[in-house]
Parts: C-alpha cells; sequence; structure tokens
C-alpha cells in the first residue's frame, strides 16, 4: 500500500475480502457541475475504485454510490497531462508520463475525473493509474458454475446506512421460497391456477424457478409430460391474472423435433387452454433482436462521448442509433398485449426462442401498464426478482460482467426495459411510487458486482451450494426439500454460517437516507394490495362482440396487431380444431367511456396506462445518457455543444406541440386490428 503523504485518509470501509492495491491522497474528484472539484484520497483495490473525501459524509454505507466504481463497469480509462495527449491505459500498455488527470469512463455512462496537483503525488499518480489499469484486467469475475463468488460474500452484519430495514426492502418479494408465490399467487386473485413445486430441485428445468403457477386441474405427474416439448424445457407458466378473467403465460418456443403423444397432447391443451377461454400467442418476433439490442446500445454510448457528433447532426445520429427505436416498438408491443388482456377473457402466452430475454421485458412492461400494485416500489422490485431473477435472466451475459464472454452475448434487455419503464414515469409521473432518481439508481447498481441480484443467470446457480437445490433448504426424509425455518442461521459448504451476497434491494448499503428519500414519489398512487380493480364497482364491464367463449379451443396469433386464427403449433397426429375464419377486433376498446362517433378519445379501464409510442412522445433518457457530457463537467477532454441537452429538451417539446390533440390515445386504443 502506497503512503498517504499530508496526514491520514479516513477510514476506508471495505469489503469483505477487498484489498487496497494503490492510493494516492490530496487527489481531488471534479464536481459534475461546474468548475469545483473535492479533495480526497483516491484508491485502487481488487474490487473498484473509490474516492474518499476528505470530509466524509455522515454515512456508514460502506458502497458510496457518487464515488466508486466497480472494475467490471470501467469502459475506459484515460491518462492526460499538459504536456502530451491523452493516453488510454490498458494492462498492456506503458505509462510514460506523470499524469495530471484520470478520466474514469464508465459503463453506465458516468465519468469520473481525477485531479493530481503538482504537490508530490506525481509518484502516487502514476502508481494509482497503472494499478487501475491491470486490476482491471486481472480481476477475476463470475464463472458459468457460480464459482469465484464467495469473494463477495457480504456478512450479516455488514453495516447499513440505517438499522431498520426499509419499508420497500421489507416488503419486496425475491421469490426464493414457496411462500412468496402463494402469498403473490392470492394477491392477484388467480382463481383456477396453483403453486407446483415440480421443479424443486431444478431436476425438470435448470433454468427455471423452483416454483411455478400452473393451471390447479393439471397434476404434476401430467405436467412433467409438457416439459420436453418446450426449448429448455421451459413450460408456460402464469406470470399474471387481470381481474377481468384474462391470463399471462410466458414460455419458450416449442421444440422442433416435438412430435407429442395424444396424451401429451391432452396435458398441453390443459396447460395452454384449460378451458379459460381462447389462447393467444404473442410471438417476440416483432421485437428488437439481442444484436439489434446490442449494437443500438453501443451507438448510444458512443455517441454520448464528448465530441462524438456536431451539434447539427446529433439529433439525427441519435435516431440512427435505433435506441429509440427499439423502445418504441417495445411500448407499442406492450399496450397491444395489455389491452388485448383487459378486453377479453383469454390467455395470451408470450413466447421466445429461450424465454430468458425479450419475454422478460414484455412480461414486466404488460404489467406495469395493467396492475397498479407494480408501480409502487415494493411492487415493482417484486416484479424484477420474479420476472428476471427467478426467471432466468442470464444478467452476467447480458451485462458483459463475464470478461470471458463473446461479444455476441451481450445485449443490455435489462437496461432497455428501465428505459422503457422511465418513458411511463415520464408520462404518468401519478400513477407510480417511485422517481427517476429510483431508476438512475438501479440502472448504475446493475454494473456492480455486490448483489446478487445481478450476479447470477438463474436460481440454481444462486444456491451453488449443491447442482439441485439452494444451500439453505433441508431434506428430510418426511418431508422432503423444505426452506429453513425464520431465524435458522444459514449454514455454508464448510460447516460455518453462511455468507451471503445482498440484493439490490438493500439500498441502505449503497445511499444515504437522504438519498432513498428521493426513490419515493409521494405524489405517486400507493397501488393495490390486492388484484386491480378486483372490486371496484365502478369499473365498466367488458365489451362480448363475437369472442368465442370459455372451452371454445381457438388459438390466435397476435402479429403486427392483428388477430390471425392458427391451428395448434405441435403435430399430434390428429386434424387441428376447426377454426373461426375471422378473428375478433379490439377496437370496441374504445366502448369503455368513449362517446360513438364523438371526437373524445376513450378512457381505458380504470388502472390500465396507455401510453404514447409515437415519435417525439419516447424521448431520451437525458439524466442516465448525457451525464458523461462535459458540458456541466469543463475539462481538457473533448468539448461538447453548449445546452445540448435544454435544446433537445426543447425541441422535442416543440415536436410533441405539433402532433394532433388526442392521437395518442386513440393509437393505443385502436393498436388492435381485425385480420379479415
Amino acid at each position: 500500500m502506497s503512503g498517504a503523504p499530508g496526514g491520514r485518509r479516513p477510514a476506508f470501509p471495505g469489503l469483505p475480502g477487498e484489498l487496497v492495491l494503490e492510493e494516492a491522497a490530496g487527489a481531488r474528484q471534479r464536481c459534475r457541475e461546474g468548475d469545483g472539484s473535492v479533495p480526497g484520497t483516491l484508491l485502487c483495490t481488487n474490487r473498484r475504485v473509490a474516492f474518499l473525501p476528505a470530509q466524509a459524509p455522515g454515512s456508514r454505507a460502506f458502497l458510496h454510490s457518487d464515488y466508486d466504481v466497480a472494475l467490471p463497469c470501467i469502459r475506459k480509462l484515460v491518462a492526460a497531462s499538459s504536456f502530451t495527449k491523452p493516453k488510454v491505459l490498458t494492462a498492456a500498455s506503458t505509462l510514460k508520463f506523470i499524469p495530471e488527470e484520470l478520466a474514469v469512463f464508465c459503463r453506465d455512462f458516468r465519468l469520473l475525473r481525477f485531479h493530481f496537483q503538482e504537490n508530490g503525488l506525481a509518484l502516487q499518480a502514476f502508481r494509482v493509474a497503472n494499478a487501475i489499469a491491470q486490476a482491471r484486467e486481472a480481476a477475476a469475475w463470475l464463472g458459468d458454475t457460480g464459482e469465484g463468488h464467495d469473494g463477495w460474500c457480504c456478512p450479516a452484519e455488514a453495516p447499513l446506512e440505517d438499522e431498520d430495514e426499509e419499508e420497500g426492502s421489507a416488503a419486496t418479494l425475491l421469490f426464493e421460497s414457496l411462500r412468496d408465490w402463494e402469498k403473490e399467487l392470492k394477491r392477484l386473485g388467480a382463481v383456477g391456477w396453483r403453486v407446483s413445486a415440480v421443479n424443486e430441485r431444478f431436476d425438470m428445468a435448470p433454468s427455471l424457478p423452483q416454483y411455478l403457477w400452473v393451471p390447479s386441474g393439471l397434476l404434476d405427474h401430467d405436467l412433467k409430460r409438457t416439459f420436453a416439448h418446450f426449448e429448455e424445457r421451459r413450460v408456460p407458466r402464469l406470470c399474471w391474472h387481470h381481474p377481468g378473467g384474462g391470463d399471462l403465460l410466458r414460455a419458450a418456443s416449442f421444440h422442433a423435433a416435438s412430435e407429442p403423444g395424444s396424451e401429451d397432447v391432452r396435458c398441453l391443451e390443459a396447460l395452454l387452454l384449460g378451458g379459460r377461454g381462447p389462447c393467444v400467442l404473442a410471438d417476440t418476433a416483432e421485437l428488437p433482436t439481442l444484436a439489434d439490442i446490442q449494437v443500438a446500445h453501443l451507438k448510444l454510448r458512443a455517441l454520448c462521448l464528448p465530441g462524438a457528433a456536431a451539434e447539427e447532426k446529433w439529433l439525427s445520429a441519435l435516431e440512427g442509433t435505433r435506441w429509440l427505436d427499439h423502445v418504441r416498438t417495445c411500448l407499442r408491443k406492450a399496450v397491444e398485449v395489455a389491452s388485448l388482456l383487459a378486453g377479453r377473457r383469454c390467455s395470451v402466452l408470450l413466447q421466445e426462442p429461450s424465454d430468458r430475454d425479450l419475454n422478460c421485458l414484455l412480461a414486466s412492461l404488460v404489467q406495469l401498464l395493467g396492475d397498479p400494485h407494480t408501480r409502487t416500489l415494493p411492487g415493482f422490485q417484486s416484479l424484477v426478482q420474479r420476472e428476471w431473477v427467478a426467471a432466468g435472466h442470464p444478467f452476467p451475459h447480458r451485462l458483459g460482467l463475464l470478461r470471458r464472454d463473446s461479444p455476441r452475448e451481450e445485449a443490455p434487455v435489462f437496461l432497455l426495459f428501465l428505459d422503457c419503464t422511465w418513458q411511463l414515469v415520464r408520462q404518468f409521473p401519478a400513477a407510480f411510487g417511485f422517481t427517476e432518481a429510483y431508476l438512475l439508481a438501479l440502472h448504475d447498481s446493475s454494473f456492480a458486482p455486490y448483489f446478487s441480484t445481478f450476479l447470477f443467470s438463474c436460481q440454481r446457480q444462486q444456491g451453488r451450494g449443491s447442482p439441485h437445490r439452494p444451500r439453505s433448504q433441508t431434506y428430510t426424509p418426511v418431508n422432503g426439500w423444505r426452506d429453513p425455518q425464520p431465524g435458522a442461521p444459514q449454514v455454508g459448504r464448510t460447516g460455518s454460517p453462511a455468507c451471503r451476497l445482498p440484493t439490490v434491494w438493500d439500498w441502505g448499503l449503497r445511499y444515504s437516507r437522504h438519498q432513498r428519500a428521493r426513490f419515493r414519489n409521494p405524489a405517486g398512487a400507493a397501488g393495490t394490495v390486492g388484484p386491480p380493480n378486483a372490486a371496484d364497482p365502478q369499473t365498466p364491464s367488458r365489451p362480448t362482440d363475437a369472442w368465442p367463449g370459455p372451452g371454445a379451443g381457438n388459438v390466435f396469433v397476435l402479429t403486427k396487431g392483428m388477430l390471425s386464427p392458427q391451428p395448434f403449433p405441435w403435430r399430434s397426429g390428429r386434424p387441428p380444431q376447426r377454426l373461426s375464419r375471422w378473428a375478433p377486433s379490439l377496437e370496441s376498446l374504445g366502448e369503455w367511456g368513449g362517446s360513438p362517433g364523438g371526437n373524445r378519445p376513450p378512457a381505458p379501464p380504470p388502472g390500465l396506462l396507455l401510453p404514447c409510442a409515437a415519435g417525439p412522445s419516447v424521448r431520451l433518457w437525458q439524466r442516465c445518457y448525457l451525464r458523461g457530457l462535459p458540458e456541466a463537467q469543463h475539462g481538457r477532454f473533448a468539448p461538447s455543444p453548449a445546452g445540448l441537452a435544454e435544446e433537445l429538451t426543447l425541441l422535442q417539446d416543440r415536436l410533441s406541440a405539433w402532433q394532433p390533440a388526442g392521437s395518442c390515445t386513440e393509437a393505443a386504443g385502436s393498436a388492435l386490428t381485425p385480420s379479415r
């Protein structure tokens, strides 16, 4: 460890297993706004780059959001001096000058800049710059087997900002226990569904959660017959129940070599239809591919670098990234599905080849549009836990937390979802109990490898004490695998108390009480504890025009806003049922509160959000993507257009003013048209 001239630095509240490699006391961190700077000590550890202000904030949080960046979050490291050109530092490069300034470009769009004064910091600056470059390359990150996480473990006695557990964290369901799945199913009021423990040991589908919501009339013995007919054995299961009777399901694509027998077909029909009315297959083929998302994000990040584009070409370059196009596409598809569920008693099955990426995004957006509870802070966190974490979204691969990953596996689908959510918060601020500051904190935390939330690709990996179960479970011959009793100590593989990683929802580990207060929207809706509008006498009745009733067994495909009849997708050796030659229209969604033939746009049912996804209504998330531009960080790195953010907002407001009044709602109300 390097010495610290000018006195001792404040105590460094490091992570378990964290070692300080180099430090430079007397360094200054540039402020985000203006020309000011904060004095303190810059440290390089085997986990992160951290800055300790000389006047330490009155906080016991050991992961301070404003002053540290995890090593895998560093995208580029640049050293600069008055006498030479800026140099990009890598583990293989050789620094041949004493840096006066060090710029850390982060993958979460942050730009951290540190200045070294000429008061004896020359050697310190040289050493800490090289140490960061070396540590960034040498850091050992995650492996597919779940090994290598012990160094990141956070013991239960790790200091929190507040001793009392936060309301949001306490109410968040992690869906790691049978109790959580049963509690949420009861909240939804999903009659006719049950919690199945058929995958309790992950032997039926390793990437699925332990517990699944399946039809009550389908026994586990019959359910097991269906796994082999879907890719990665990811069978259809319930993810949300609309109080009007509609059910949202998700699954992987049907297996190409599937040849179900008559008994398997019976079980598949019970799983997909089950007397609940027609089944609508909503394929994610209309959404951007993983490659599209990755390319667009790379272009967006490059555009938001200093000096990336001239002022007069910046907006056209922004559209050229196609990032906003992808946001619009996802919102439109979510509106189609949410409108369908709100208007008809049917089952909508979201299908994606893997069921681990775009299904996570679409299922979450549909529930944000239709379920007020998911718009509260604990409800939103529970939604992410169920539809992303428990559902097996491969966070380490998609966020690039695995150094050995091929670039083709990286695609920030979760960050695209957060952008879509921000669009909803911006259009309906009073409908959400959380704020933009909360979404920004979650965006940045996804790159920090300190939390179990984003470190694993599925629940099976998260257990890591056994290939078939979380190590916290116990087995007895009578009761089988069971969750631990409340208050019982967890034991690791060596017999010692388990060292458990915290979840990202433990905000007190990273943010102060003052910062967390900005996460909540006091004017936002409080949400509902029970199913949305389940007992609301003011809820208008649903239209009933020519839609096949329960047991009709019809299957439709939702494509580009149109419903088309479809035979059952598996080859059963018997002819498909005779389907109608027409598809029902959802234009009658306008019957809710709208005057027929009038100019007033139709009113959606209570609790349903219908956002506008038209061009200028989808905006750039400036506080996230533009914070790395030095328009407010004046320095020697390339200049940027003055007042870019303000001019962008002004232009978008002008474009919005040109749009005909009511067109957004009308577009949402007629998002689905019939196929004749």
